[in-house]
């Protein structure tokens, strides 16, 4: 028997904004529990964005995660002794989580001074369609284009 999922805790939003999507991404940008560290990590990167390109950093910020985040995905599923990569589509609080993380990811696996640094570049790059994390949402596009032969295997 299964147990009952967990509930979801609601979120608070963030001081500046008054956006619950910001506290989910500082939450995820988060490393051993200081907020605090991560809130100045992300509104310094904001800021470095809003100089870089001349706009409002917010709202490149939305910008680049609605770029990153995927529609699709493939999902291993073994059937008659083979696994097969099926798509899937993705569900909507799933596509945010996926688009957070691997925002944040990329960001940490570039080369700059501050993470603050790294995050700007990052979310500069995705807002324009390009960078690793936009690449990654294509890739896993592509996969799922590549595998759509086995879409009537789905659960």
């Amino acid at each position: 028997m299964r147990k009952a999922q967990a509930k979801k805790l609601p979120l608070a939003p963030d001081p500046r904004f008054n956006d619950k999507l910001v506290t989910r991404f500082v939450n995820n940008l988060m490393w051993e529990g200081k907020k605090s560290v991560a809130f100045d990590i992300f509104y310094n990167a904001l800021e470095r964005v809003s100089k870089t390109t001349g706009e409002e950093g917010y709202e490149i910020w939305k910008k680049a995660l609605q770029n990153v985040t995927p529609a699709v995905e493939v999902r291993s599923r073994r059937i008659g002794g083979a696994t097969f990569q099926i798509p899937s589509e993705v569900r909507q609080d799933r596509k945010i989580s996926l688009s957070m993380k691997w925002l944040i990811r990329y960001s940490r696996e570039r080369n700059g001074r501050s993470m603050a640094d790294k995050l700007a570049n990052e979310i500069v790059a995705a807002a324009k369609g390009e960078g690793a994390a936009f690449k990654k949402k294509e890739d896993t596009h592509r996969m799922a284009e590549a595998n759509k032969a086995f879409a009537h295997f789905k659960v």
